[in-house]
Parts: C-alpha cells; sequence; structure tokens
C-alpha cells in the first residue's frame, strides 16, 4: 500500500513563482544537521552513557542488522499506510502531513505488531540501557515513534515528552508532583527512555528530528516556534545510517523538521521506565501475542500485556482513546 505525495507540476510551479520550498531546501542541504555527530558502535558502552548523560540523547549505528532493517521498513510501511488510508487530507495528527504511530493506534501503542516486538529486547541496546538505568529492571511502557511525509513542509515546535502532573485533564500520563514546589521531573535521574530506529538514512533533507543537547535538565521555557533561533532549527540528528538507534532522554527538547525528499521518513520507537518510574500505562499487547515473545521481552512488557480475558482493539485511528 505505497504513499504517493502529490506534487504539482511544472507549469504549476512557473505561474507560483519562486518557490520558498526550493529555498529551505537548499538551505537545508548546505547547513542541517549536528556539526561533528558521535555516531558510535554498540559496544561503547561507557562512552555511550556519558554522551547520553550530557546531551540527553546518543545515536548508536548497527543496532539492527540487514534482515531487521529490511523487515522493520516493510512493517513501518504498512502500518504507515493503514493510518494515511484514514486521512485523505494529509491533516496528519501531529501536524500536517505529520503523524504519531502511537497515537494513531486504539492502543496508544504498536506492540501488537511483530515488527515492533523484534525491537523489545535487542542484545546491541540492552547493556546501553542496563547502564543507563544502572540496573536491568527497567520495563517497556509502550512501543510508538512517528512518521512524516513528503511535503511537510513545517517544523513542529520544540517540545518535551514528559512533564510534572498538573491535573487528571491536562497530564492524564504524568504522575511526578512535589506538593512544595521544589523539584521538577527534570531534577530526577533519567526517569523514561525512548529508542527511536532508523529503518531508512537519515538526511538533511527527510525530516530528521532536531533536538537540543543539554535540555533534559533545563527549567527554561522551551521558545516557540517563531522565537526559536536558527542553530536549533538545524540541530537535527543527521547524517545517520539506516539501522542507527537514537537513544533519547524523553525530557530533552526536540522536534520534527521538514520532510523535503520524495519518500515517507519513519523512526518507529520503544519506550523504557527506569526500575524505579512508573506512570499509568494502558494494555498494547494481547496475551496471545505475549506468550510468544522471549523471557526477557516478557519480563519487560509484563506491565502492558492484556489480561487474558481481554480481547484487544488495535485498529488504527486518529483519535485514539486518552
Amino acid at each position: 500500500m505505497p504513499i504517493v505525495p502529490t506534487t504539482p507540476t511544472n507549469d504549476e510551479r512557473r505561474d507560483a513563482g519562486p518557490d520558498p520550498v526550493d529555498a529551505l531546501r537548499e538551505h537545508l542541504a548546505a547547513n542541517n544537521g549536528i556539526r561533528d555527530l558521535e555516531i558510535l558502535d554498540p559496544g561503547e558502552i561507557e562512552r555511550a552513557v556519558r554522551i547520553f548523560d550530557r546531551d540527553g540523547f546518543v545515536v548508536v549505528r548497527d543496532a539492527l542488522d540487514a534482515e531487521q532493517v529490511e523487515f522493520l521498513r516493510a512493517g513501518v510501511d504498512d502500518a504507515a499506510a493503514r493510518i494515511v488510508a484514514l486521512d485523505p487530507d494529509r491533516s496528519g495528527n501531529r501536524g500536517s502531513r505529520r503523524y504519531s504511530f502511537g497515537g494513531s493506534s486504539s492502543t496508544r501503542s504498536m506492540l501488537h505488531r511483530p515488527e515492533w516486538q523484534m525491537l523489545i529486547d535487542l542484545p546491541t541496546i540492552e547493556p546501553i540501557l542496563t547502564a543507563i538505568f544502572g540496573s536491568p529492571d527497567y520495563i517497556v511502557r509502550a512501543a510508538s515513534g512517528d512518521f512524516c511525509l513528503p511535503g511537510a513542509v513545517e517544523y513542529q515546535p520544540l517540545h518535551s515528552d514528559v512533564g510534572d502532573f498538573v491535573n487528571s485533564e491536562r497530564t492524564p500520563f504524568s504522575s511526578f508532583q512535589d506538593p512544595r514546589g521544589h523539584m521538577s521531573i527534570r531534577d530526577l535521574p533519567v526517569p523514561y527512555v525512548c529508542v527511536n530506529f532508523m529503518p531508512i538514512d537519515m538526511t538533511r533533507l527527510n525530516g530528521p528530528t532536531r533536538q537540543i543537547p543539554g535540555s533534559q535538565r533545563s527549567r527554561a521555557p522551551i521558545p516557540r516556534l517563531s522565537d526559536e533561533p536558527e542553530w536549533m532549527r538545524l540541530s537535527t540528528v543527521c547524517p545517520a545510517p539506516a539501522g542507527a538507534v537514537q537513544i533519547r532522554d524523553v525530557r530533552a527538547w526536540h522536534g520534527g523538521t521538514p520532510n523535503l525528499s520524495d519518500g515517507m521518513r519513519a523512526i518507529p520507537n520503544i519506550e523504557y521506565y527506569a526500575p524505579w518510574f512508573r506512570e499509568p500505562m494502558v494494555p498494547g499487547i494481547s496475551r496471545a501475542d505475549w506468550s510468544t515473545l522471549s523471557d526477557r521481552a516478557r519480563h519487560l512488557t509484563r506491565f502492558v500485556v492484556a489480561d487474558s480475558a481481554d480481547e484487544l482493539d488495535t485498529s488504527p485511528t486518529l483519535s485514539p482513546p486518552r
């Protein structure tokens, strides 16, 4: 189920005059990407932890082999096509032509798909996560990620994926609160890590994630898009090869960027909580599917497996339950 972008004809381009997207494409091709981006091998565990603690993220190559990359890419393409089929106007659920995988699932997760199940307990990633958390007893929160289609020409505002509890309406999936007002979740050791997988090469033009180094502990207001300095817009995780992962502290500021390529950009993920941290979770994998996982994967997902009597609705949707 391929996703085919709609592009203007040459006559339409000429009639419209100079195209600002062409200017942006040229600018990004020349300037986009974190300068001297460090990309590590899976065995560089201590170095990975140092960079993660410093920057709030680290990139590791060869987390997936060629066969795994191909399997993941095919699954991502199929899942994205099913989601986009519900959105003929390409309005997206994270901005125009921009979509959350988890936010497009009735379970808020993609753990029901074998491609995401493959990612739960990879031997290339587990030692790094164990070192980051200081324990192997972390748990899976969910499986998600996002994708953007060609023609997603807008920047997504910078944001953080976790925050302090305010109330059940504004922050239904947040839990940390210091009633004294002395501490924020940003003062804690890392509570929540996301591992984004790259089934394709991340380039300067296909919408790489921008990531603001060192922002994971900042209490400064996140700048609005209109106030964001140019260096932040260009602080993107690229170039990076297919099969690599970005391991990130979800407190760090990050956001989507324009996809000015001719193909979809997707970064599926697995999300993990520290052994000592919990927030509200919902079932994302059926008991039958869970029983087919490895012993380690079953242990990691023990808090997101459905009760044996429950049947999960895993249909795609653009309006998931809260």
